[in-house]
């Protein structure tokens, strides 16, 4: 059975407000980390949901246990207030996050490989160029 669930947690980290995305999905957890700024409103997390969520990139997923939906209204109730009075992000959440920094990391040690050469490349066959050029005319 497929089953998807989400969660966002906003919290401050000195000097700004940051909200970090989960997404459990067939037992994998995948993170998002958005930086707000100023502290944002509900209306404002609601619309940047709306508008931004599938431009988010998550990270690589990460092994996670699933989570049991208690059957209970109270029991829904307490567990809400733990998870507002919980500040900052679980652990899984936090390699997650390490793991798609690493990721990033090395993609642009790639990009930066390939346009290094890339100019490399561009100033060997002007050189070539020259060359040929200069003696053409003899």
């Amino acid at each position: 059975m497929d089953e998807t669930s989400g969660g966002l947690t906003v919290y401050f980290e000195d000097p700004f407000w940051v909200g970090v995305f989960e997404r459990i999905s067939d037992g994998k957890l995948s993170v998002c980390k958005v930086t707000f700024g100023a502290e944002p409103k509900d209306a404002e997390v609601w619309a940047f949901i709306l508008d931004h969520y599938s431009e988010l990139r998550f990270s690589p997923a990460v092994e996670a246990e699933g989570r049991q939906t208690a059957d209970h209204p109270k029991r829904r109730q307490r567990n809400a207030e733990k998870q507002l009075q919980r500040s900052g992000v679980g652990t899984k959440s936090q390699q997650a996050l390490q793991l798609q920094r690493e990721e990033r990391k090395t993609e642009r040690r790639q990009l930066r490989r390939d346009r290094r050469d890339a100019e490399k490349q561009r100033r060997f066959d002007l050189k070539q160029q020259k060359r040929k050029e200069k003696h053409k005319g003899h």
